[in-house]
């Protein structure tokens, strides 16, 4: 059996066409998809009331932690293999899950992750990084552990062994990838859509504490001049993927984005 787990909170955006589209898979293994909404008020909680199809349990008493609700869901999976899915990363065709599971069936590998493709109204830099990060994976192999818990897939009994940490707000898959040895495999032909037009602000506030959690994993700062240099590099790279798809309108935007980002992370990394 394969258990589906399903964080929501406010995505009745993307929602419906996720759980439509989870509901389609051709896959020889059962099924289960497990809901679990952390107190949305846009009418998200409603829908997933209303598909018989879904288990729904009710999140973990007090404020939300990413590692308890994960290890909450873990806990009341039937499944042999776990799938996280986000309840806005909609699947784009019938063979997501069967394709996602396939290389755990190899007992060396402990973890895989799917293919993100950013939704249409992706701002150019958005999905200038969505195609570094996964596309053919060619550039992200190469960084260190790279993983994205959006879309991946875990054998029950190991997260079971080795639970997500509860401490952490924010980056708990890298935490989790990072605390020890671990062979991570990229299922390019599992795609998902998936992204997010972050404001400013809100760019901000997402680097900065994943700054704070990489600190407690113990990375060092990047330190503000090879951050300056990493701003300038990403910069360059994201002027050209403008010119290359004629998005004019972000040139300017695109050095502020870089600046936030970074210096917001480098801070973080530094609180």
């Amino acid at each position: 059996m394969i258990s589906v787990l399903m964080r929501s909170h406010n995505d009745i955006l993307h929602i419906k066409q996720t759980v439509t589209a989870l509901l389609a898979q051709d896959v020889d293994d059962e099924i289960e998809i497990i809901s679990c909404d952390d107190r949305s008020t846009d009418g998200t909680a409603e829908y997933l009331a209303g598909v018989v199809q879904l288990r729904r349990i009710a999140p973990p008493e007090g404020k939300y932690v990413p590692g308890k609700t994960l290890n909450h869901l873990v806990r009341h999976a039937q499944g042999q293999y776990i799938v996280f899915n986000n309840a806005d990363a909609i699947p784009q065709h019938k063979d997501y899950l069967k394709n996602l599971i396939q290389p755990l069936k190899d007992m060396s590998v402990n973890c895989v992750f799917g293919n993100q493709i950013p939704r249409k109204n992706a701002f150019a830099v958005v999905r200038k990084d969505y195609e570094r990060a996964f596309g053919d994976g060619s550039i992200s192999r190469n960084w260190n552990k790279f993983f994205s818990l959006v879309s991946s897939g875990f054998r029950k009994e190991e997260l079971i062994t080795h639970p997500f940490d509860e401490n952490f707000q924010y980056s708990e898959d890298s935490q989790w990838v990072n605390r020890r040895e671990v062979k991570i495999v990229y299922v390019p032909d599992a795609v998902v859509e998936h992204s997010h037009n972050y404001t400013l602000k809100e760019v901000e506030k997402r680097f900065f504490n994943e700054g704070v959690a990489d600190k407690q994993m113990g990375k060092k700062s990047p330190g503000v001049l090879r951050t300056w240099k990493t701003i300038c590099a990403e910069t360059l790279r994201d002027w050209i993927y403008i010119a290359r798809c004629s998005a004019w309108q972000e040139f300017f935007y695109a050095p502020r984005y870089r600046y936030v980002q970074k210096m917001s992370y480098c801070r973080g990394t530094r609180a």
